[in-house]
């Protein structure tokens, strides 16, 4: 079955926008808030950082992971952080923008590794506020969908949430995506 095409970049407004030192991108699958969020670092006109939470552990994942690297292009400066954003963070300097996508698999990959969550989670809050950059974080809006079956996949849903919301209260703009629209739900948006 063929690919349906991407739609073209989100434009915004205006260039050399000022981005809050936290900006929190939500929206379910294929809902266009990862393209959203590059629009915003692309705005921002500042060296652009992509922090990868993704792992390629399979081919499916992996051409994936290839077609945003394409869709992005070349001028990002790549950093791979499957579970340790704080370190990829502290690598960041003041003239850059960091865009992190995404928040979602980071809590995967951390929950399938048994990882202590509460800590993890406070690490990395501690990181984006000692990060001289603004950060765009990109997550995924989980709970809208059907009881998941197992206890495992009910337990991310229950902790997706839940960090989306600790996020939502550090950010000082917190956009939903559907449909390719985004909607404010804190602070202004920077266009």
């Amino acid at each position: 079955m063929p690919q349906t095409p991407s739609p073209p970049f989100v434009k915004l407004d205006a260039n050399n926008v000022r981005l809050p030192k936290l900006s929190l991108v939500l929206g379910g699958a294929r809902s266009g808030k990862s393209r959203h969020a590059e629009a915003l670092a692309r705005a921002s006109q500042r060296p652009k950082v992509y922090i990868a939470t993704a792992a390629p552990w399979d081919d499916e994942m992996r051409a994936r992971i290839a077609q945003h690297q394409r869709d992005r292009g070349t001028d990002w400066r790549n950093l791979e952080a499957p579970r340790d954003l704080p370190v990829a963070l502290a690598s960041v300097t003041a003239d850059e923008v960091v865009l992190i996508d995404c928040a979602t698999l980071w809590l995967s990959n951390l929950m399938l590794a048994e990882a202590d969550l509460p800590a993890e989670i406070a690490a990395l809050t501690r990181a984006l506020a000692a990060c001289p950059a603004p950060v765009i974080l990109v997550s995924n809006e989980v709970g809208w969908s059907i009881v998941p079956d197992n206890a495992l996949a009910r337990r991310f849903r229950d902790e997706q949430g839940r960090l989306n919301q600790h996020l939502a209260v550090e950010a000082g703009l917190v956009l939903a995506v559907m449909a390719g629209l985004p909607l404010v739900l804190k602070g202004q948006m920077p266009c």
